[in-house]
């Protein structure tokens, strides 16, 4: 390695040459090599099941679908009707509703259809128990009938702030599906099918509204939120990218080079994906904007370079042979720290972030190679014109110079200020929370949180848990002891705050053993003899007509029962810990057969976050240490190398602690910005401290002069870069899916705090820890610098 750093220099002179020398053999091979990785493009697809956020071990994963084996599986469509007048029980509304729960069974796929209109409502005349649709050809219904309808509707406790509000305003019809998972266009479909369907109920009832929320609709909502980003910010990046790389360079040769590198370097890393078979997703699909925003830094680095050099009088050639003297090995070496920050992202608890870190290393790979082939290759065929103005140059300088001046004057005073903001800002950044609402993932842009919104403020919540609770025998959900037990633990969740309704077979009990006893309000208990509840159940499941069974409630064997405890919208912490106090209850209060874990998609979400945090810590540690060592090696000082651990780690802090002022919470997208970041913002560090040795080691000169040098040959590309990533990035937090959006924000904030760090911490700790009286020993050949 100690012989490599010796011989950068000459090599970027050699590697210079031949590229020049062989410019379009280079540039021909470079286009081969991007239609090659691009046509994977054509391979790839989108996959939107929130199931994709899950890693196949995941145990809140594993026991959500060992529980959806046990009853029918709950992927629903859920259509909330919203009469204008506020009139459910009209006999237009109800009508509305009847024929839209007929039209509903006929949705792809779907298993059930539950409504007002075709509950099941149980009565008793003298001994016959009947069981019969609540409203059923509610047209030739008379205003007595309607009324008697709105009666029982609002006095039943498995409608109200389920399908039916407390006022009668608001009435749902849900739609259960089960997909049979052969392909990615099955939710889709159903989608489309339930959209065009409710186009035209509001077409022919316009005093009727619908709002879709449901399972269905998230996964339709993760795609087209992926889509509208694709479709707005890709362009809207570009546009920004080319206008920073224009005026940072002046020229147009510069800037058509530059934004070739950077459709290269997205089309290998998109095309890398695609070879795979790795199918994008909302947290993948940015990878685009992020490829995009990191590959153009290496660029920006080798044309203000070559820019600099001609403006000083140099011949294109001679400059650009300068150019990749200086930044072959330092854009190499901030590339490796980038791509290993993006993989550290392996060690993610969720998949889509992995597949976004592999997407994004390879894009940074070609980048890198791009930058040093194709780029220097166009280069030197395209024309370029620069004007000779040495004043210019020296007038540029003086800004840097006179952060140079303020830091060396008052570096004690700088090193402390520093140290001490940073100290408060990683003290508020433990004051963050985990919160991993779903719902939340999306703008209120998206019409999907938009309908959500209104269901949760206006019917019920749209977060739930869900129990299976065994009796410890085949059909002994009959148990009178299980079945007392089992309407305990729900007396108990509706006393809780959180809990909006408990849906459980308890009520079904309740309610056939009182029609059974003549519809008397004493008998609206549970029944007391085991072999009256098998009758009773048998003789109720006998009357359900088809698709509206009790499968969905009771297991086949008649072991377990579910219960469902809808939920308000809660956060994370808190719903882990209703979660961990419902189980904690029925441990104390119930035999150990009917000990459980709550689970739902809610809860699979609630855990992720914490399960990321901890997983994206292990792979920041990791990334850390691997840094550290390339900076080492890198820098050929194991003092600067362990001194860089500084400006890199600190802005990190710093950013979570101002985050923790401006949002207080952490969601899973939010939690990889540790890796990703530490290999973003190091380059900043490794650009400056290879100048500021440069200085040291080749040149001679004092600290104070080598900061100064650092600054002037450094701070604008530092500045250029800092000001088109930070772009990047706040363009991709106007993302209408959360997970980017708070990660892309994140990022900014860090990058932005690096850049003040590196350009006051830094040098601060270099005057004070480094004594003018311990000169660096002079190299034979000068380090790789960044200009």
């Amino acid at each position: 390695m100690e012989k490599l750093k010796r011989m950068s220099g000459q090599f970027g002179i050699a590697w210079a040459k031949w590229v020049i020398k062989r410019r379009w053999i280079v540039l021909i091979l470079s286009i081969l090599t991007f239609l090659a990785m691009g046509f994977g493009m054509s391979k790839l697809a989108f996959d939107g099941d929130y199931r994709v956020f899950f890693s196949k071990d995941n145990p809140q994963l594993q026991a959500y679908e060992t529980f959806q084996r046990k009853y029918t599986q709950d992927d629903n469509v859920l259509i909330v009707v919203e009469p204008k007048d506020g009139k459910t029980f009209s006999k237009e509304s109800l009508a509305a509703i009847e024929q839209l729960t007929t039209d509903s069974w006929q949705t792809p796929f779907s298993s059930r259809v539950d409504a007002i209109t075709n509950f099941q409502h149980t009565y008793a005349v003298g001994d016959e128990l009947y069981v019969e649709d609540l409203a059923d050809n509610v047209g030739e219904r008379n205003p007595d009938e309607i009324q008697k309808i709105k009666k029982i509707a609002l006095s039943e406790p498995l409608l109200v702030n389920r399908l039916l509000n407390e006022k009668g305003t608001v009435s749902a019809v849900n739609i259960t599906v089960k997909l049979p998972g052969e392909a990615i266009t099955e939710g889709p479909e159903v989608t489309a099918y339930v959209r065009e369907m409710v186009a035209k109920f509001e077409e022919a009832h316009p005093n009727l509204k619908t709002h879709l929320s449901g399972m269905i609709m998230l996964n339709s909502a993760f795609f087209e939120a992926s889509a509208q980003d694709s479709s707005t910010l890709i362009p809207l990046m570009f546009l920004a990218i080319v206008l920073t790389i224009f005026l940072a360079t002046r020229t147009i040769s510069g800037t058509f080079s530059a934004l070739l590198i950077i459709i290269f370097s997205i089309a290998a890393g998109m095309g890398f994906a695609g070879h795979l078979g790795i199918k994008l997703t909302p947290p993948s699909g940015a990878a685009p904007i992020i490829i995009m925003t990191l590959a153009v830094a290496d660029s920006i680095h080798i044309l203000i370079t070559l820019m600099q050099g001609m403006r000083r009088g140099l011949p294109k050639r001679e400059a650009l042979i300068e150019s990749l003297r200086v930044n072959f090995m330092p854009v190499f070496i901030t590339s490796l720290t980038t791509v290993i920050g993006f993989l550290s992202m392996n060690t993610s608890e969720v998949p889509p972030f992995r597949d976004l870190g592999n997407i994004t290393a390879v894009g940074m790979i070609a980048a890198f190679l791009f930058s040093v082939t194709a780029l220097p290759a166009m280069m030197a065929i395209l024309p370029v014109r620069v004007k000779v103005k040495e004043a210019t140059v020296a007038r540029s300088n003086k800004f840097f110079e006179s952060i140079a001046d303020l830091v060396i004057a008052r570096r004690m005073p700088v090193l402390i200020t520093s140290l001490v903001i940073i100290f408060g800002f990683g003290y508020l950044a433990f004051q963050n929370q985990l919160n991993d609402e779903f719902i939340k993932y999306f703008d209120s842009k998206i019409s999907f949180r938009q309908d959500t919104d209104f269901i949760s403020d206006n019917l019920t919540g749209i977060y739930n848990v869900e129990f299976s609770l065994g009796s410890g025998e085949p059909g002994g959900i009959n148990n009178p002891g299980y079945l007392q037990k089992l309407q305990d633990f729900e007396r108990w969740l509706e006393q809780q705050s959180e809990v909006i309704h408990v849906n459980s077979y308890a009520e079904v009990a309740r309610q056939v053993n009182q029609s059974m006893h003549g519809d008397s309000l004493q008998y609206y208990a549970m029944p007391t003899n085991r072999e009256e509840a098998a009758q009773y159940l048998l003789l109720y499941e006998m009357s359900l007509p088809f698709g509206l069974d009790l499968n969905n409630q009771i297991n086949v064997d008649k072991s377990e029962s579910r219960l469902t405890a809808t939920i308000k919208n809660i956060s994370t912490l808190e719903m882990v810990a209703f979660a961990k106090r419902a189980e904690e209850w029925l441990r104390s209060n119930t035999p150990a057969n009917m000990h459980t874990l709550g689970i739902s998609p809610t809860m699979m979400f609630a855990y992720l976050s914490g399960r990321q945090v901890l997983s994206m810590v292990t792979g920041t540690g990791l990334a850390i240490v691997l840094i550290t060592i390339v900076l080492i090696f890198a820098l050929r000082s194991l003092k600067y190398g362990l001194m860089s651990i500084v400006p890199n780690i600190t802005p990190i802090a710093v950013g979570f602690g101002i985050w923790a002022l401006l949002e207080g919470s952490i969601n899973v997208g939010v939690s990889i910005v540790f890796g990703m970041t530490l290999g973003i913002i190091v380059d900043d560090t490794i650009h400056f401290l290879s100048k500021y040795l440069l200085a040291r080691r080749e040149h001679g000169y004092s600290v104070a002069d080598a900061i100064k040098y650092a600054f002037t040959t450094v701070g604008r590309a530092l500045l250029v870069t800092t000001i088109v990533l930070v772009s990047g990035f706040a363009i991709l937090a106007q993302s209408s899916f959360g997970m980017n959006s708070g990660m892309a924000k994140m990022t900014s904030i860090i990058i932005v705090v690096a850049l003040i760090i590196d350009f006051l911490l830094l040098p601060a700790l270099l005057l004070v820890f480094t004594p003018e009286d311990k000169e660096e020993k002079l190299q034979a050949q000068p380090v790789a610098s960044t200009e």
